[in-house]
Parts: structure tokens; C-alpha cells; sequence
């Protein structure tokens, strides 16, 4: 046991730099919550779903994370800052990184039909902060939730999505990159190739702006030696 939490915390002080020590990372608010989700899931499992109800809500109250005791969840699951929502059906692997103020969210709750109603994300998925990830979806391994994205469509492997609603960048980030990605949000942008529609559209946008420019310093010109022209005749 003692082994597994030591694997657990270096888990965690390798995908943030901010911990001095494995003793910090004792203190974040997602460890304790993985911590009351496996008692809390325990009980679950058992049908004690009264008890397992009480666990995560005191869990909830301490860490402002709101884990359901029915979701599935692998190991080395880091949840930084907290503010976070997974849901009874949500089923999550190994050695994923869930960033602050993250749902996983499930579909047209007012029929009350059971089932599977949340997404799956496989291992190493990093799921940025404010992303919401909605339906019985899979998000593949190796996965890049980007900052604010709403994803309700599969996630193929290794792919980086962003926006309302989510979208995949154009370039496949197992092409450019396979380390670990803070908030699964590239900070530069090698994904908008110039070959590519996008980068198209930009060369178009600069050409535009560009005529138009050049259109109004010629307007300027006019306008200056049409004055010159009336100063002089008068």
C-alpha cells in the first residue's frame, strides 16, 4: 500500500512542477478526493449506497470535488486545483490529468433511462480546465481536452480538441508531440500548417488587409495633393 500512494505521488510531482516535496502533494484537495471516491465506490460496489453517498458528499465539502461513488477510475488520476464534476457512468484510466472546473457530464438527464451516460477517457488523456465532456463517449488515449472545449463527439487517439464545440486541430498531435501537455493546451501553435485550409485562410485575411491599406494611403495622397492643388490655384 505504502508502495502504490509513493508511485501515486510521484505520479503527480512528474505532471506538476509547482510540489517541493512528496509531503505537498499530500495536501492537494484531488488526492483526497481519489482518496474518500475509493472508500466511497468501495460501498457502491457493495449496495451500500446510503454510506456511499455520505462519503462523497463529505468529500465534496472538503475538496470541492464532486466524484459519484458508481464512477470507474484507474490509477495515478490527478485532479489539480479541484472544482470538478465526474459523473456515476464516467469511466476514466490510468495516469489521467483532469485540470479545475472540468465536467463529465451526462445526456438529456429528464428520462430517467439508465445506463451509460457519461464519457470514457483511456489512459494518459489530459483534459484541460473548464472543459466539459458530455455523453457516453470515449476520448482516446493520449487525448488533449484543450481549456473551455465542449466535447460531445468520440476523440480519436492522440488528438488535440478545442472550442465550442470541440474541434480537432488540424495537424494530429502524435505528429508534433507525445510529452505531457499543462491543461492539454498547446501554448504555441505548430498545429495551424500553411498548407492547410487554415493557414490559407490567414494568407488571405494578410493579402486583404494588405490591399486595403495600400487603398487608403492612396486615398490619402489624393486627398493631400487635391488640397496642395487648391492652395495653389487660390
Amino acid at each position: 500500500m505504502f508502495k502504490r500512494l509513493t508511485e501515486y505521488l510521484d505520479s503527480i510531482e512528474a505532471r506538476d512542477p509547482a510540489p517541493r516535496s512528496r509531503w505537498e502533494v499530500l495536501l492537494y484537495p484531488g488526492l483526497w478526493a481519489m482518496g474518500f471516491h475509493r472508500v466511497a465506490h468501495w460501498l457502491f460496489e457493495g449496495r451500500l449506497f446510503f454510506l456511499a453517498r455520505v462519503v462523497n458528499h463529505t468529500a465534496r465539502f472538503l475538496t470541492a470535488i464532486d466524484i459519484h461513488p458508481g464512477a470507474k477510475i484507474g490509477k495515478h488520476l490527478f485532479i489539480d486545483h479541484g472544482f470538478t464534476v465526474i459523473g456515476e457512468t464516467a469511466e476514466i484510466g490510468d495516469n489521467v490529468t483532469i485540470y479545475q472546473c472540468v465536467t463529465l457530464g451526462g445526456t438529456n438527464p429528464a428520462n430517467g433511462i439508465p445506463g451509460k451516460r457519461h464519457p470514457t477517457l483511456q489512459d494518459n488523456v489530459i483534459v484541460g480546465s473548464g472543459a466539459q465532456i458530455l455523453g457516453p463517449i470515449t476520448i482516446g488515449p493520449r487525448a488533449r481536452i484543450g481549456a473551455n472545449a465542449v466535447v460531445t463527439d468520440d476523440v480519436p487517439e492522440g488528438a488535440t480538441m478545442v472550442g465550442v464545440k470541440a474541434r480537432s486541430t488540424l495537424v494530429a498531435a502524435e505528429t508534433w508531440q507525445k510529452d505531457f501537455i499543462p491543461y492539454g493546451t498547446p501554448c504555441k501553435e505548430p498545429c495551424e500548417d500553411s498548407g492547410e485550409p487554415g493557414g490559407r485562410r490567414f494568407a488571405d485575411f494578410e493579402a486583404e488587409l494588405a490591399a486595403l491599406r495600400a487603398e487608403l494611403e492612396a486615398l490619402k495622397a489624393e486627398r493631400t495633393s487635391g488640397r496642395a492643388r487648391q492652395r495653389k490655384e487660390g
